[in-house]
């Protein structure tokens, strides 16, 4: 009778353990979909953060190396927009400048993201967190207006782990573009251009979700 009662609370012990270690479980990639949106910075519109925003979505990934390093991929779309007519009296030497302009913009590139801490289901012996911010820069490749140029994103995010496999964040990054001619004006106030100076950037911010896949192969914890 005690052994029988002894193979029953053993039982059960192990059916408790069972979830907090399958919460352990760490996934190299994810994917889902991402929505937001975006504004430019150029000749049409200096300095002036968040003006002319248009909606922006799109798909994500990420391959995650380990709980605080990821590379992360995307692709998306928006619009950009502006009108030079508000900022020409910036400068008074140059005739007033009246045109505006409109453009369908694609975005693909890829980040790589650093956690300022482990990312996880939390309080596994890991120590990783269901919350977590995280930095980001990498390289891309924009399309608009004809033209087809690089872009290196740089910018910050944070991310919650919300279910075991589930995934939301907020995200946000500046586009800096190797290009001029994304509103189709090059150099409308004869300022030369050169390698990253007096081009035309653009910026994201995303709302996001994500499904882990692949569960990584974990050792014994005692190896």
């Amino acid at each position: 009778m005690i052994k029988a009662w002894f193979r029953i609370v053993a039982m059960s012990l192990v059916l408790l353990a069972s979830p907090a270690k399958a919460q352990e479980l760490e996934y190299a990639l994810e994917l889902g979909g991402m929505l937001g949106g975006s504004f430019y910075l150029g000749d049409a519109n200096y300095h002036a953060f968040f003006k002319n925003l248009h909606p922006a979505g799109g798909l994500v990934g990420r391959y995650n190396f380990n709980p605080r390093r990821s590379l992360k991929f995307n692709i998306a779309a928006t619009q950009i927009s502006g009108n030079a007519q508000k900022i020409s009296y910036k400068y008074p030497d140059i005739p007033e400048q009246q045109w505006e302009f409109k453009h369908m913009l694609w975005d693909v590139g890829a980040q790589y993201e650093v956690g300022f801490w482990g990312y996880g289901t939390g309080g596994s012996y890991k120590g990783n967190r269901k919350l977590c911010p995280y930095i980001q820069f990498g390289l891309g490749a924009t399309v608009c207006n004809k033209a087809f140029t690089l872009n290196i994103p740089v910018g910050v995010g944070v991310k919650y782990k919300f279910k075991p496999r589930w995934n939301v964040g907020i995200d946000w990054t500046m586009r800096f573009a190797m290009s001029d001619n994304l509103d189709g004006i090059k150099d409308p106030y004869r300022i030369e251009s050169g390698f990253m100076k007096n081009k035309d950037n653009y910026s994201f911010t995303m709302i996001y979700i994500t499904y882990d896949l692949c569960p990584k192969y974990r050792k014994c914890n005692n190896e």
